[in-house]
């Protein structure tokens, strides 16, 4: 898989929708259950550790909370993921992300 982005408060592998555009996520409901979104409280901004080149931003979801975006596309986790280093949402549709 060579090097992929994980968050640092789990150290879980990130993904990004192929639907989604920069700016929005068209990931909710049941989509947003299998693939949560990874999210931060009101009034924090994501930091980069050692090695991502690309910008953390956030977006503001309909349900309120902020998801974490990487050079403008909104983040997220795979339900099935369970360790550091799983990267079980591999799939069509999905990505991968790359620092």
């Amino acid at each position: 898989m060579g090097t992929i982005l994980v968050a640092a408060s789990n150290n879980h592998t990130v993904y990004t929708f192929d639907s989604d555009t920069p700016g929005v996520s068209k990931c909710s409901g049941g989509c947003a259950t299998t693939w949560p979104p990874l999210t931060v409280p009101a009034g924090t901004t994501p930091t980069a550790g050692p090695g991502v080149t690309g910008q953390l931003g956030t977006i503001t979801r309909s349900d309120g909370s902020l998801q974490v975006t990487y050079k403008g596309m909104p983040l997220y986790f795979f339900h099935s993921d369970a360790k550091a280093g799983d990267t079980m949402g591999n799939y069509t549709g999905w990505s991968l992300v790359k620092p």
